[in-house]
């Protein structure tokens, strides 16, 4: 486990690709479990280590994520998150087409249908439908493929995949939302920044990870290590 940030109220940690934030049906190993035995070894703690889960990521998506260590520290980030005007987040993805324009806003209805774990875009007014709101920004074009910096307003589930397939812009090797997924390839979809005020010290926090330059990534190595660089 690759730990980018921790201290007495947090941790921050580098999600691993297909792994569930909590467990699930499949009982695959999932991260809350991973952060709790970590913690255990690391402190020798008795018996089980608290950890919060305040914020969530896809399954097969990848990148920065935060956990709480107290349940101060849980209470407060859990607030900051529902009210999206304390914390910043922003992904990289890659989207299977050219993306026609250099930037824009996308705003949709969102509904989750629970029995199939699919979520889908429906007209306003649709019952138990809940507003989505992203920014982007085309960084790259290359190959019928585009690198795409995104910034969450709001926090739905499938989120980025299902706003950008609505319009014909399926993520790259989205199993789920793309009608011609790539065979075994991975979700080009990562987390790569948090920005927030700690919940405890109240100072600013900001934990960046790129994604590592393989599969689809390599593509775009040059412009992701002059994110780095700038």
């Amino acid at each position: 486990m690759t730990v980018l940030y921790e201290d007495n109220h947090l941790i921050v940690i580098e999600k691993p690709y297909n792994m569930p934030s909590q467990s699930d049906s499949s009982k695959d190993p999932d991260v809350l479990r991973m952060v709790k035995d970590y913690l255990v070894e690391k402190y020798n703690k008795p018996g089980d280590a608290y950890v919060g889960l305040v914020s969530r990521l896809d399954r097969p998506c990848g990148g920065v994520m935060i956990l709480a260590k107290t349940s101060k520290a849980a209470s407060r980030l859990t607030e900051a998150f529902s009210k999206h005007d304390t914390v910043r987040k922003e992904y990289l993805a890659v989207i299977d087409g050219i993306l026609p324009e250099d930037e824009g806003v996308l705003e949709d209805e969102l509904l989750k249908d629970r029995h199939t774990n699919t979520v889908k875009a429906v007209k306003k007014g649709t019952p138990d439908a809940k507003h989505a709101q992203l920014e982007y920004r085309a960084l790259s074009r290359k190959e019928n493929l585009t690198l795409v910096k995104i910034r969450l307003i709001t926090g739905r589930p499938h989120q980025i995949r299902v706003q950008f397939s609505s319009r014909g812009y399926p993520l790259y090797g989205d199993q789920r939302y793309n009608p011609d997924p790539k065979p075994h390839a991975q979700l080009a979809l990562w987390s790569y920044s948090l920005a927030l005020i700690h919940p405890v010290k109240k100072e600013p926090l900001v934990i960046t990870e790129y994604p590592k330059p393989t599969a689809v990534w390599k593509l775009f190595e040059e412009e992701i290590n002059a994110m780095k660089e700038s």
